[in-house]
C-alpha cells in the first residue's frame, strides 16, 4: 500500500474531499464544536473561544494523526473548498475502540451526506488501515445519526455509560468489517 495514504490521505466522494485536518482549519472547527444544534447529542462542552478550539484541533485530530497514523478527516465541500464537517475513525481510548464520528454544519444536513462520507471512511478503515471492527457511539434520541449507522450495516451491541456524557447510555453499534 501507498505510504501516502498512511501519511497524507485524500480521499474524493461524489461532493467531498475527505483530508486530514490542518492548523488553519481552526474556524471551522470552532463551529463544529461550539453550535448547539450541532453538538447537542455528543456531550461535549461546547468551545469557549477560537483558541481553545485551536488546542483542540491540535490535542485531537492533529494528534491522533501523529499518533495513531488515523483520525476524523475534514469534510470539504468540493464546491467551494470549504470545511463542512468531519468524518472518520478515532480511537476511544475509554473503550478502546476505534469509533466512526461524523458531523456536518447544519446548513448541509439532509443531503445525504453522513452516509456519503460515512461510506468512504468504513471503506478506508476497512481497505487501508485494515481494520475488523468499527463502533458508533449514538446518543438514544439521535435517531438521524442511528439512520446513517444502520444503512452502513451497524447494529446495536449494547448500551454504554460514558463519562464525558453523564446521565445518557449511548448506544453502541458496531460493523465487523470484512475485508
Amino acid at each position: 500500500m501507498d505510504e501516502q495514504a498512511f501519511t497524507n490521505p485524500r480521499i474524493e466522494t461524489e461532493r467531498l474531499l475527505l483530508r486530514w485536518f490542518q492548523a488553519d482549519d481552526v474556524d471551522a472547527f470552532y463551529v463544529l464544536g461550539s453550535e448547539p444544534r450541532i453538538i447537542r447529542y455528543v456531550g461535549n462542552v461546547p468551545f469557549a473561544s477560537r483558541d481553545v478550539a485551536r488546542e483542540t484541533l491540535a490535542a485531537a485530530p492533529l494528534t491522533d494523526y501523529a499518533t495513531h497514523g488515523f483520525g476524523r478527516f475534514a469534510c470539504v465541500w468540493k464546491e467551494t473548498g470549504r470545511v463542512i464537517g468531519f468524518c472518520g475513525p478515532k480511537l476511544l481510548a475509554d473503550v478502546q475502540e476505534v469509533e466512526l464520528g461524523y458531523r456536518f454544519l447544519p446548513d448541509f444536513w439532509g443531503m445525504g451526506l453522513a452516509t456519503e462520507s460515512a461510506r468512504a471512511a468504513v471503506a478506508y478503515t476497512r481497505d487501508v488501515l485494515r481494520f475488523r471492527r468499527l463502533v458508533a457511539l449514538i446518543h438514544p434520541e439521535n435517531t438521524a445519526s442511528a439512520r446513517v449507522i444502520s444503512k452502513l450495516g451497524f447494529v446495536i451491541e449494547c448500551k454504554k455509560a460514558m463519562s464525558w456524557f453523564p446521565g445518557v447510555e449511548l448506544d453502541l453499534y458496531a460493523s465487523h468489517l470484512d475485508h
